[in-house]
């Protein structure tokens, strides 16, 4: 009788313990996964270079103020940057849009040639790192975007303030390809009134509208520095100042920082 019992503690004895290990397990697993957040689009630890969202848009354009709306709460997301194009083709309707360039017009048109998904000459639109569109209102189809968006690994982007004061922006890393490197002069905040046309008598609310852009030189994939003049950071009316990695002819956007000087 000695000999069955004591068999079946040992055998109950190990059973207990693997039981023991397998809660102890799980409940380690399930505490992981309690802690550990999942990955949204804000998430900077998912987007080593912000998703540039490019909005063209004009004061003549009665469906545009949605989308300037959109772009302003789309701004406050870290794992973004939002920059404001106004076109001027609107002006035609009776309202000169004051913060329109010719510029942003053009770089339009030149992402309409290359054919991507959205592609067009329209307002509101708005163009995810210099590749496909949407309407610039359908916040859906625009986050839809920006999740595909590729954030591989691109340049860094470094700027630093000498004691001095002068500042350098320094871009490191590897790339087979060639690309611009710009300066964007950025209005954060720019509110209109319009007086005439489709939104004649509305207020309008702008978000971080360009005001001037510097083509600061190529990055071949080497390390590049450039020092940044005073009059480079001092644009009228601009009081943020980004840096744009982009392949030539309006390509792909590799590369993007809000400078923090």
């Amino acid at each position: 009788m000695r000999k069955i019992i004591l068999p079946a503690m040992i055998a109950a004895t190990a059973f207990a313990g693997f039981m023991g290990a397998q809660i102890a397990q799980s409940s380690s697993e399930a505490s992981a996964q309690a802690t550990t957040p999942a990955k949204t689009l804000g998430d900077e630890t998912g987007s080593p270079t912000p998703v540039v969202v490019e909005l063209f848009t004009s004061q003549g354009c009665s469906s545009c103020p949605p989308a300037d709306m959109l772009a302003s709460r789309l701004a406050k997301d870290v794992s973004l940057l939002v920059i404001s194009r106004p076109v001027t083709y609107w002006d035609r309707l009776g309202w000169k849009d004051t913060l329109a360039r010719e510029e942003n017009t053009q770089l339009q048109r030149t992402y309409a040639g290359k054919g991507k998904t959205g592609s067009g000459v329209y307002t509101p639109q708005v163009i995810i790192n210099g590749g496909g569109g949407a309407v610039g209102s359908r916040e859906g189809d625009i986050r839809s975007l920006v999740r595909l968006a590729k954030n591989d690994a691109g340049p860094v982007i470094e700027a630093n303030r000498d004691k001095s004061g002068d500042v350098t922006v320094t871009v490191t890393g590897q790339s087979r390809y060639m690309a611009g490197v710009s300066l964007l002069a950025l209005s954060s905040s720019e509110t209109v009134q319009v007086g005439r046309g489709e939104n004649g008598g509305r207020k309008l609310h702008y978000t971080n509208v360009v005001k001037s852009e510097r083509n600061l030189g190529s990055w071949d994939g080497t390390s590049m520095r450039v020092r940044l003049s005073d009059d480079d950071l001092n644009v009228a009316g601009a009081d943020k100042y980004a840096i744009i990695v982009q392949r030539p002819g309006a390509g792909t956007i590799i590369g993007a920082k809000l400078l923090d000087i």
